[in-house]
């Protein structure tokens, strides 16, 4: 049942060294900031690039659900990923497994920035495209749990959904550092249309890809200054270390495992909708261009990228706000209280989409409706996802916590967030153009969280280090 090499509780304990408050917050926002870059640099290519290069089926709606596909492809890895780093992160430590996450996601991206297109290779384009995304999901599935881990179990007293806030805070950095490296190459290489030019499609994309490195280089060299948290030490020191985590975290913790799961549902659904989905519908076009069939041709809000883009960075910085002021939230009133209350209001957000998304040239229509559908979806996204990044590692005792709270995590992504994009893009059709159909969708996601969380108990008072007490929290 449990490592046979751990230290007696008897023998002497060596010295140390603990982690700064600095180095704590820095290693776990540095890591999900590069991995979440690399994802947004992904999701926006995946709108503007990937259906001209890598899928030219000639039917542009078309094109574009192969490349969402590709897109959500990356969440079927994910939980591999989880169950893969998971094991060895409770096994033998956070550290190696973070320097391990971040290292396959950063080889990864970079190597996308240098694949040859289907004009090149024809249909191994897109394969080799898959592979790589593939990998990118299942790095992601390690990275967030450990980066979470390092966040909470080093947080003082109080301040664990405090803490629990920076790593989630690399999903808002993430997006604005990549978006705003597409708008800079956009305005360095300017074309009809946004970023259409041959030179953006020839070579200007990789870019961001490429960039990706440097990133990586920064994340390890501090992710290697790193020790292990007193909570794993203390678990190794008596012989507490599963041999199987995943067995136990399933045997033992299913209860938290399925409730974790359906905590993190609306939040995925949210923030791929108001990412990758808000993006395809704002830049698509409102009326058929010349040669395409009106009958079949699903319009859009007509916004140039350029300027859709700038309006959903203003939204992030929402987004980023709102996730820094979750955490003192979450542990005043308790993450359950507050996450009922946020997710209450994501429900009545989504039944409202068919007044905030009006199609262009509809006499209600204004870009402040729109900027403002923008800015309260981001918002919202800050207040659900901030307190996961406490709440989910509070669910396991210290031997199973990165398996546990890692595969909630990430078999949330494939509910959530793998099939959010292809179900929006259908329902936006089947709508005729207007998004409604999506709005119920996110009301939908919503539903199956608020019910989790009414199920589910406070944690906000759980003492990480006492595994019993929350292994028998869990079980309440």
């Amino acid at each position: 049942m449990t490592s046979t090499a751990a230290q007696s509780p008897d023998a002497p304990a060596a010295a140390t060294p603990a982690n700064t408050r600095g180095r704590v917050i820095t290693a776990s926002l540095v890591g999900t900031t590069i991995e979440f870059y690399d994802f947004y640099a992904y999701a926006t290519a995946a709108v503007l690039v990937f259906p001209a290069l890598f899928f030219p089926t000639g039917n542009e709606t078309t094109a574009l659900l192969a490349s969402f596909a590709t897109f959500g492809a990356a969440m079927l890895a994910r939980p591999v990923g989880a169950i893969v780093f998971g094991h060895f992160g409770d096994r033998f430590g956070r550290k190696a497994t973070l320097v391990a996450s971040l290292l396959t996601m950063g080889i990864s991206t970079f190597l996308i920035g240098l694949l040859p297109t289907y004009q090149l290779i024809g249909a191994w384009a897109a394969l080799l495209l898959l592979i790589l995304r593939l990998a990118q999901g299942f790095a992601l599935g390690g990275e967030w749990s450990g980066a979470a881990l390092v966040a909470t179990e080093n947080a003082p007293a109080g301040k664990r959904a405090l803490y629990g806030t920076f790593p989630q805070l690399g999903a808002p950095i993430g997006f604005i550092i990549a978006n705003t490296l597409f708008l800079v190459i956009n305005f360095a290489l300017p074309g009809e249309g946004g970023l259409a030019s041959e030179a953006f499609l020839a070579w200007g994309w990789r870019i961001p890809f490429l960039f990706s490195a440097v990133m990586v280089i920064i994340g390890l060299w501090v992710r290697l200054k790193l020790v292990e948290s007193d909570s794993f030490t203390k678990a190794e020191k008596t012989g507490a270390i599963q041999k199987f985590p995943l067995g136990a975290t399933v045997r033992t913790h299913w209860r938290p495992l399925i409730l974790g799961t359906f905590y993190m549902l609306a939040t995925y659904v949210l923030f791929y909708l108001m990412t990758s989905f808000t993006l395809a519908y704002g830049t698509r076009p409102a009326t058929a261009p010349e040669g395409v069939d009106p009958a079949t041709f699903v319009p859009g809000l007509g916004f140039t990228y350029v300027d859709f883009v700038l309006m959903q960075i203003i939204g992030v910085v929402f987004f980023g706000l709102c996730t820094l002021l979750s955490g003192p939230l979450a542990d005043s009133v308790g993450r359950r209280r507050l996450l009922i209350w946020v997710t209450t209001a994501i429900i009545v957000f989504g039944l409202l989409f068919v007044v905030f998304l009006l199609p262009q040239g509809q006499e209600k229509f204004t870009g402040a409706l729109v900027q403002a559908f923008l800015i309260f979806g981001f918002l919202l996204m800050g207040m659900t996802f901030g307190p996961m990044g406490a709440l989910l590692p509070e669910l396991f005792p210290t031997n199973v916590r990165y398996t546990g709270s890692a595969v909630s995590y990430n078999v949330a992504s494939i509910l959530g967030a793998a099939v959010a994009p292809s179900i929006a893009l259908g329902l936006w059709a089947l709508g005729g153009g207007n998004p409604w159909l999506v709005g119920v969708y996110l009301a939908a996601a919503g539903v199956l969280t608020l019910v989790a969380l009414l199920i589910g108990k406070e944690t906000k008072d759980v003492d990480l280090d006492d595994d019993a007490a929350v292994a028998a929290a869990s079980r309440r």
